[in-house]
């Protein structure tokens, strides 16, 4: 009798050895496949989001440039180039034109972190409106000016300062 009983509680283990080397595989299994999907999703997001930040910044980049300020980065390549001599001028010019890369980029992400893609795309509209080519054209002369209006006015302030110390 004894004995019986005691054969009768080793298969009653065996059995729920058994049953919990299945339930414990079967969470193996189930936990390498969640972390295969979510692997998976992360890597389709990371892609989308990267196609998603290469438009973004080519777009900036384009829009940047409507604005006028590729125009002005080339002048002062040209003027600073001027002390440049002749023999040197094209290799010059090369490789300073080759910094303008690295410049759009850091500008694009001023530009970014103040604008959504969406308003990007309404300012390169508005951009490549015959308005929006005027104001390219004239908004560096424009800034300039307004630049020497500041500096005549802030002199104006500290004079009046001044005269209360």
């Amino acid at each position: 009798m004894m004995f019986n009983l005691y054969f009768i509680q080793l298969k009653k283990k065996k059995k729920q050895i058994k049953t919990t080397n299945t339930i414990n595989y079967f969470k193996t299994y189930l936990m390498k496949k969640l972390v295969l999907v979510s692997v998976f999703i992360l890597a389709v997001l990371a892609t989308v989001k990267a196609q998603e930040t290469s438009e973004f910044k080519t777009e900036t980049i384009a829009f940047i440039k409507l604005t006028g300020a590729g125009d002005a980065f080339n002048d002062a390549i040209n003027q600073i180039g001027a002390m440049v001599s002749d023999e040197n001028k094209e290799a010059y010019t090369k490789e300073a034109s080759g910094t303008l890369d690295a410049l759009y980029g850091k500008m694009a992400e001023l530009y970014m972190a103040e604008f959504t893609l969406d308003e990007i795309k309404t300012l390169v509209s508005f951009y490549n409106t015959d308005l929006g080519k005027k104001l390219a054209t004239k908004q560096m002369g424009l800034t300039q000016k307004a630049m020497m209006f500041g500096q005549s006015w802030g002199m104006e302030v500290q004079a009046i300062a001044e005269k209360y110390n």
